[in-house]
């Protein structure tokens, strides 16, 4: 392989020929850091920009979101090799050439947009067609702007500027173009523009990312040859890190290290969302804290400066991640702002040193390309351990746990050689947890969180003593998870999980053994009675004195009444089924039809006197293949949870459930949610298809009511004619549907999880 032309000749004494001169340097810092961050702000922008564009095809299914990271990823490593490939083989003065032309290949495709005539399959798994359509419709951009960040330190390490021995530091303008970018989508560009204004936009952005470059490499042609191994020597110090920097070839034990110190924190990125927003707090955007973190942990730990001392890293990282390892084995998550910090808190330090210790191994620039392709490596083998592996190996989020483990077991310091004796103390702490688990399970206080956090906060204690042997600390952390798999938790015993790509489910028996509860992290999905004289009554939500009650009375008692509900939950609306109607349940995960199927916990389907029709897959997608007035009644039960599928509240979506209701039907809404005020939303789009609407809001309940096993809720009613609701308009409860004149009708080119949000809970 032919070496860079550049490195051939060293600069002749004096400095090297076209070396760039000290009136000129501000500026070539600053259009190479202008353009770092245009690119990285492109790529994250374009990746929620696409995603809302495909989210009315294929649903807001979660393996649709993990196939879209992995394509992001995949490409992101191809643009990695690519930059390193092409710069080994032709040099920076000729590879500069090569990409401008790779550059204007994305105007061939450019806005970006759904491609016609793309149909996803109806009965195969949709991931191969997905992965087919984004490689047409993104593909190229993706691949040109994702190449960016080491062509551009490469060629920057070429100009002889006085810092080019270390242009690591473009690295970090790029990750803050990247945070910026994510913060601005769901805060300005998403509540301010339709999504042809963002493709158009982004197209714009992108043809002035290409002026920037092509000016970045007008730099590298007017220089002469320049070697960058020249302009930095084996004993120079990386910037604010204290080490050197050797110009030799990477050993493939340094090349391994660079992998897993890039894997770690890519796992801990998507373990802890995960784990923060279904078991702690389930809060619409908060996937958007735990990255903006990530992100920022690159540009700390590539500035120039450390912002924090490496020891004062090494002291936190073992207290955070004994306590969140306890905290996470005793299923704790109150009080609740503390709890996120906790995780937010060990998510930053731990990246951070993983970050810092790469940003420390950093080699010369002659080596900058390999070392992101490794770091780019590392990155996907996060993302497909954490959304494809782990939930076929784990029926909990222990990925999360266990990455903190590694962590702290590869960055910090402290005697490695293990000891026959290593074993000794951890399984102590074992034994000792279990111990008083077991202790807590005769008592009444089982289930009580103060009992259970003083046993695991003595537990993390024990496991932070063990911290100064990597060895002893990792054995006594796993432990502590295996001893957690005795402990009930305040939702009770667990008599079955399942795990899927929709997350976990979780079957339990309640403290008082009187409910069957299936929930998914702190969200409920229904319940039952474990008593059998009350096992056919509707709890919770559904509950009979309830809005979803009353609604079953007034127009799903006649025996010819056809009722659709899209979303299943263990199948609680099925108790108001009657002898003649038919019954048919939309749900889009095989593991919830599986849960509400099982008779040792649930009945309702088994007790219906019609076995219901259940039909899986996305609403919009299964909906759209039944006739036109096919339901009666449809109910709409997807937005409970806080994590709603916006592509479910859209004109087009009302279209779609419109389409299949009989004349004189009714929509059942079911809007109960803890951060969004849904009803203003609905009642728009009420208001925009003619249709009449009704809200009931059953949320001041009595302590009588709530243990009877009825929960709060709000439901909003739509029929094609006022006079359908007339029997509900006559109860006080029902209230016209509120609207919001500032609030714009929702479509699947439009929508805004902000402009609903309760900043006031």
């Amino acid at each position: 392989m032919p070496s860079d032309p550049i490195a051939d000749v060293a600069p002749p004494p004096g400095g090297p020929p076209g070396a760039v001169s000290s009136g000129s340097a501000p500026a070539l810092v600053a259009l190479y850091t202008i353009t770092i961050f245009a690119s990285a702000a492109l790529l994250f922008i374009v990746q929620p920009l696409f995603a809302r564009m495909v989210l009315p095809v294929l649903g807001g299914s979660p393996s649709v979101w993990n196939t879209a990271m992995l394509f992001y990823q995949a490409v992101l490593l191809a643009g990695y090799a690519y930059a390193h490939a092409s710069l080994a083989r032709f040099g920076v003065r000729r590879q500069a050439w090569l990409h401008l032309a790779v550059l204007a290949l994305p105007f061939a495709v450019l806005p970006i947009a759904l491609p016609a005539g793309w149909t996803p399959p109806a009965d195969a798994n949709p991931a191969p067609w997905l992965l087919a359509l984004m490689a047409v419709a993104v593909g190229l951009p993706f691949f040109a702007v994702s190449a960016t960040s080491p062509v551009l330190q490469r060629w920057f390490a070429a100009t002889g500027h006085g810092r080019a021995t270390d242009p690591y530091f473009l690295y970090a303008a790029s990750n803050a173009g990247s945070l910026l970018a994510l913060l601005a989508y769901p805060l300005a560009i998403e509540p301010q523009l339709r999504l042809g204004a963002q493709s158009r936009a982004w197209t714009w952005g992108y043809g002035g990312f290409v002026v920037l470059m092509a000016a970045c490499a007008a730099w590298v042609w007017r220089l002469e040859r320049v070697d960058p191994n020249a302009l930095s020597s084996d004993s120079e110090p990386a910037s604010g890190s204290g080490s050197t920097r050797s110009t030799a070839k990477p050993t493939p034990r340094q090349r391994a290290r660079w992998v897993l110190l890039a894997f770690l924190p890519s796992s801990l990125l998507l373990g802890a969302t995960n784990f923060l927003s279904t078991e702690v707090a389930v809060v619409p955007l908060l996937w958007v804290v735990p990255l903006a973190i990530y992100l920022l942990t690159f540009v700390l730990a590539f500035a120039r400066r450390p912002w924090i001392a490496r020891a004062q890293l090494e002291r936190w990282l073992p207290i955070l991640v004994a306590v969140l390892v306890a905290s996470f084995a005793a299923r704790a998550a109150e009080p609740l702002l503390p709890h996120m910090v906790l995780h937010l808190a060990g998510l930053f330090v731990a990246a951070l040193l993983c970050h810092r210790t790469l940003a420390e191994s950093r080699p010369a620039p002659a080596q900058l390309t390999e070392f992101y392709l490794w770091l780019s490596l590392g990155g996907v083998l996060g993302g497909i351990f954490n959304a494809l592996l782990a939930p076929l190996l784990f029926d909990s989020l222990l990925e999360y746990p266990l990455a903190l483990l590694l962590t702290a077991a590869v960055v910090l310091p402290g005697e490695r050689d293990f000891r026959r004796g290593d074993w000794a103390r951890p399984l102590l702490v074992g034994v000792a947890t279990a111990a008083g688990v077991f202790a807590l399970r005769a008592t009444e206080w089982r289930t009580e969180p103060k009992a259970a956090g003083a046993i695991f906060g003595a537990a993390a204690l024990g496991v932070f003593l063990l911290s100064r042997r990597p060895w002893r600390f990792v054995l006594a952390g796993a432990a502590l998870l295996a001893a957690a798999g005795l402990h009930e938790g305040e939702t009770g015993r667990g008599l079955r999980t399942e795990r899927s790509f929709f997350g976990v489910h979780r079957v339990t028996l309640d403290p008082s053994r009187r409910y069957h509860l299936l929930s998914h992290g702190r969200t409920l999905h229904g319940a039952q009675s474990a008593d059998p004289a009350r096992a056919r009554e509707s709890l919770t939500y559904y509950h009979r004195t309830g809005p979803a009650g009353s609604v079953m009375a007034q127009f799903a008692a006649g025996a010819a009444t056809r009722v659709g509900v899209v979303g299943l939950g263990v199948g609680s609306l099925a108790a108001f089924a009657q002898p003649g109607q038919a019954w048919t349940y939309f749900e889009i995960d095989p593991a919830v039809v599986r849960l509400a199927a099982d008779e040792r916990s649930f009945t309702f389907l088994r007790d219906a006197p019609a076995r219901p029709r259940i039909v899986l897959g996305d609403a919009r997608r299964t909906l759209a293949t039944e006739p036109d007035a096919a339901f009666d009644v449809l109910v709409l039960d997807a937005y409970s949870s806080d994590a709603i599928p916006v592509h479910l509240v859209t004109r087009e979506a009302l279209a779609l459930y419109r389409r299949t209701l009989a004349p004189g039907g009714v929509l059942a809404f079911h809007i109960s949610n803890r951060h969004l005020d849904l009803e203003p939303v609905f009642a728009a789009l009420a208001a925009d298809a003619g249709l009449a609407s009704l809200t009931r809001d059953d949320t001041n309940l009595t302590a009588v009511e709530l243990q009877l096993g009825k929960s709060p809720s709000i439901w909003l009613v739509m029929a094609r004619r006022p006079e359908t609701l007339a029997s509900l308009a006559r109860d006080p409860r029902w209230q016209p549907s509120r609207r919001d004149p500032r609030l714009a009708v929702w479509t699947d080119d439009y929508s805004s999880l902000l402009s609903v949000f309760r900043w006031q809970q």
